[in-house]
């Protein structure tokens, strides 16, 4: 990173400084290579660079800054024209982002993170510093530019109230007179530190303040000192700043007080938890809270954005490619980056959305739930092959995924466990021999076993078929199970022992940051480019390749020839709750009819994050829409083998993910799939090479 400085000579009237600028800036950025992006912190620097032809313009509002004293006349209009400009909008939190929202099509939440290492070195005994070390304690300490956001009323009550209390203040002061400031004997004005002291001198508080007024000047602010003043230890009392009591306001260690003498009470509140020992409950609780919260997270989700936006605009100015992939989920993705990083191939992915990740495309809601947009993923596998794969692109999360099924209001664990059947039926059944027995008294035997209902009953009966299975099913696939071909329910097994995990692979977690996160770096590479919200047919009109990698439908390929392959869809209805949990685990299923929906799913489960609110889906099976389960049925797979005699006499194509074979697959399988095709492919392309080389060298014989 090169940080540039202007200096300019005194006396430049506000045309003269700006021509000085935009000349300045000019030789900064001349010569580059770089697609350049433009990003701005305030509007007040457009004057001397809105000439400037960007790849991406950024404008990073981290604060709504005409309501801060001394605001320029010209900043709203100079905002208006920068948000008309910008191709991303970042807020610096969530009541930002409200203001923000319907000003620009594509504003994205990105609220205060933390460098928690950093500030964890405050809860490691150490010198303090010389200007703090002579005061007494116990200490309540601030750090942050001191201004009109500062309640300065509120901190002379505190120190008039209980002149015991040493109250730090670490900072600049900035466009309010330091005569203002409230003097008292227990209070110490220590000046601006650097962000390497602050530790030292957090280290030494027992107490951390955050006493903001309630003003226009803090309206939309979201402090970064919340997660770092956590991150060092410390319980913290703050006024309610909207943002602070919306994301940290659960947790123990930090108190919410409106008035000087509730704050006060709650500063006495805090003083007695700094006592508790290092690893009490609240520092437990906190630490889990900021887990994931880290500026590297936030940098992943920025560059992905960026992405988005640069890519295209490269991509459309890169001419010929060795490789069309279409479709940028998981099959498409690992096909590419094989293709680029492997091959040395040149690539480019389209996809008719306006993102990667295909269904498994995860971003942050305006509560700062990181969601899926299209259901719940969850990542398991029993291949080490793919896990070490994935692992280049991701750190991981361990999670084992549970599921309750809802019986009028009674929530067992699905699949179905001994735990299901004692809470059922009232039983008490103690190993796998009683379960199995149990069970078996309940089995119906089917023969021949041709449908899914035949599979259920043989095994556990009509009882408990028609409790789980049936009315699941019949909304799910929108036919009888009766109907559907046997290895729809086949997969879901019943157990005889306790184990309440929905999966039993060997390798089960999520993504540290998310599959988008993970798409990003997968698709990181100078040979791929990324055209999103691009057709097929579109791509085809101006794009120039050698192969086709192809995981759209396989019958949409072949212009439904023979008529389309039957699909189930799903529509997604997202909500987010004013409260910190809904259900005990992260899905819930509704078999009955009567409920309209399938499950409900709650992200943070998921994602170990912890916040105020809480983001839930509804899933509601549906016969249009994307297309996201083959239907199983003998009829369907006939005119699928149809579409696959094609696929064979398309040599010059490459079929690859579910969609463009017709099956339903875990993600781990279509990764898979995807890894044993290009291996093929490679095989394959090599054969070529040598067979011509050896017809040359006959030849030159």
């Amino acid at each position: 990173m090169t940080v540039v400085t202007p200096r300019l000579p005194e006396g430049l009237s506000a045309t003269a400084a700006t021509a000085v600028l935009r000349a300045l800036l000019d030789t900064c950025v001349t010569g580059s290579a770089a697609p350049l992006i433009r990003w701005y912190y305030t509007p007040m620097m457009l004057p001397f660079s809105r000439h400037l032809s960007a790849a991406c313009t950024i404008y990073d509002c981290m604060d709504e800054l005409a309501n801060f004293r001394f605001a320029p006349p010209e900043l709203g209009a100079l905002e208006a024209e920068l948000l008309a400009a910008a191709d991303l909008v970042f807020t610096g939190g969530h009541s930002l982002y409200e203001a923000k929202r319907t000003l620009h099509p594509s504003v994205h939440a990105f609220p205060s993170s933390v460098d928690a290492p950093h500030f964890a070195k405050a809860r490691v005994a150490s010198a303090d510093p010389a200007d703090q070390a002579g005061l007494p304690r116990p200490r309540l300490g601030f750090y942050g530019v001191i201004d009109e956001r500062m309640d300065l009323e509120l901190l002379a009550a505190m120190a008039d109230a209980r002149p015991d209390w040493a109250l730090v203040m670490v900072g600049p002061v900035v466009k309010i007179d330091p005569a203002d400031l409230p003097r008292r004997p227990n209070i110490a004005y220590l000046g601006g530190k650097t962000y390497d002291q602050l530790p030292l001198y957090a280290g030494g508080w027992d107490v951390a303040l955050m006493p903001f007024a309630i003003n226009p000047s803090t309206q939309f602010i979201s402090p970064t000192k919340t997660p770092e003043y956590l991150a060092a230890g410390l319980p913290i009392v703050s006024t309610p700043i909207t943002d602070v009591v919306r994301h940290y306001g659960t947790l123990d260690a930090v108190a919410i007080a409106a008035t000087p003498e509730a704050f006060i009470a709650a500063c006495e509140q805090a003083l007695a938890l700094s006592r508790e020992p290092v690893n009490a409950e609240w520092r437990r609780q906190a630490d889990a809270a900021l887990a994931g919260q880290s500026w590297q997270a936030v940098a992943k989700a920025m560059r992905t954005l960026i992405a988005q936006v640069v890519r295209p605009a490269r991509a459309a100015r890169s001419g010929h490619y060795d490789y069309l992939v279409v479709g940028a989920g998981f099959a498409g993705a690992v096909m590419a980056e094989r293709l680029a990083r492997d091959g040395g191939k040149r690539v480019l992915v389209i996809d008719r959305r306006d993102h990667i990740g295909g269904n498994a495309f995860d971003h942050h809601d305006a509560a700062g739930i990181l969601v899926h947009r299209y259901g719940p993923h969850i990542f398991h596998t029993n291949s080490q092959e793919i896990v070490d794969y994935l692992s280049r692109f991701t750190d991981w999360r361990p999670y084992e995924h549970r599921v309750l099924a809802d019986i009028d209001g009674l929530r067992v664990p699905m699949p179905i466990n001994r735990t299901t059947l004692n809470s059922l039926y009232g039983l008490d059944l103690q190993d796998d021999a009683d379960t199995a027995a149990f069970l078996a008294t309940r089995a119906e035997p089917v023969d021949p076993v041709t449908s899914s209902a035949d599979v259920v009953i043989s095994k556990v009966g009509r009882d408990l078929y028609e409790t789980f299975f049936r009315g699941y099913t019949r909304k799910q696939w929108g036919l009888d199970p009766s109907d559907l071909d046997k290895s729809v329910t086949a997969r879901v097994p019943t157990r005889t022992d306790a184990d309440d995990r929905y999966f039993t692979d060997s390798f089960q977690a999520m993504p540290a940051d998310g599959y988008t996160a993970m798409f990003t770096a997968m698709l990181d590479h100078p040979l791929i480019d990324i055209e999103l919200g691009t057709s097929f047919e579109e791509a085809c009109a101006r794009v120039s390749y050698d192969r086709l990698v192809f995981t759209g439908p396989v019958d949409e390929y072949f212009g439904y020839r023979y008529g389309k392959l039957p699909y189930r869809s799903l529509e997604f209805r997202h909500e987010t709750l004013e409260q910190e949990w809904l259900q005990p685990v992260a899905v819930v299923n509704y078999p009955s009819e009567d409920v309209p929906y399938t499950r409900v799913t709650e992200y943070k489960h998921l994602t170990g994050q912890r916040a105020a609110r809480t983001s839930i889906t509804h899933e509601f099976p549906s016969a249009t829409g994307d297309p996201y389960y083959p239907i199983p049925r003998p009829e369907n797979e006939a005119l699928y083998k149809r579409y696959a005699a094609l696929v064979r006499a398309t040599t010059d194509v490459l079929f690859v993910g579910r969609l463009a074979t017709y099956r339903y697959y875990n993600m781990d399988q279509v990764v898979g799939q995807a890894l044993a095709s290009y291996r093929r492919h490679k095989a394959q392309l090599n054969l070529v090479r040598d067979t011509t080389a050896d017809t040359r060298a006959i030849a030159a014989e």
